[in-house]
């Protein structure tokens, strides 16, 4: 089982671009979801992500995601999610792909890791957002994209602490 495995969907590139960053600070590469099999869903930190599409809907490659998600076991896994959203134009919808994504996740078993704090943010609602805590890491290239690095920056740190804990348990 790998140590930390990476799984996006990307249309326009801002998800991918992320993904990279953050497999980076791992040493790993990020699997698109379009290219994934079954076992790319098993390592000891799974780290999915997703840009929200439509009204709330995750980005299209993870139709076929999901159906490989749902065959998967994560009982005893650790997930973290992130998300990229457009908290102005679909304020109502915010990073909703990436609730969808922690939602299916604890469904299978897992243990949600790498909640962050909703501050900061102006939209109105998000599935991905349960009592002013994101589920994962929330963002905005369209309206917020100057608080990206840092927002990634310091998530990577927390989860690398967390990986690192697990180490010593």
């Amino acid at each position: 089982m790998d140590k930390v495995k990476v799984i996006y969907g990307s249309t326009t590139g801002e998800t991918e671009n992320v993904a990279r960053q953050i497999a980076a600070a791992f040493g790993t590469n990020p699997v698109n979801v379009a290219n994934a099999t079954a076992a790319d869903f098993r390592a000891e930190l799974l780290i999915l992500g997703s840009s929200t599409w439509g009204f709330g809907e995750l980005q299209d490659d993870w139709i076929n995601g999901v159906a490989l998600l749902d065959s998967v076991d994560l009982s005893g896994s650790r997930v973290a999610v992130f998300g990229l959203g457009d908290q102005n134009g679909f304020c109502n919808t915010y990073c909703d792909a990436m609730g969808i994504l922690a939602a299916k996740t604890r469904a299978r078993g897992a243990e949600l890791v790498g909640e962050t704090s909703a501050d900061g943010y102006t939209h109105s609602n998000s599935a991905a957002e349960e009592n002013g805590r994101f589920c994962g890491l929330a963002l905005d290239q369209t309206n917020d994209a100057e608080r990206t690095a840092d927002r990634v920056a310091a998530w990577i740190d927390a989860l690398k602490d967390f990986a690192t804990q697990l180490r010593h348990n």
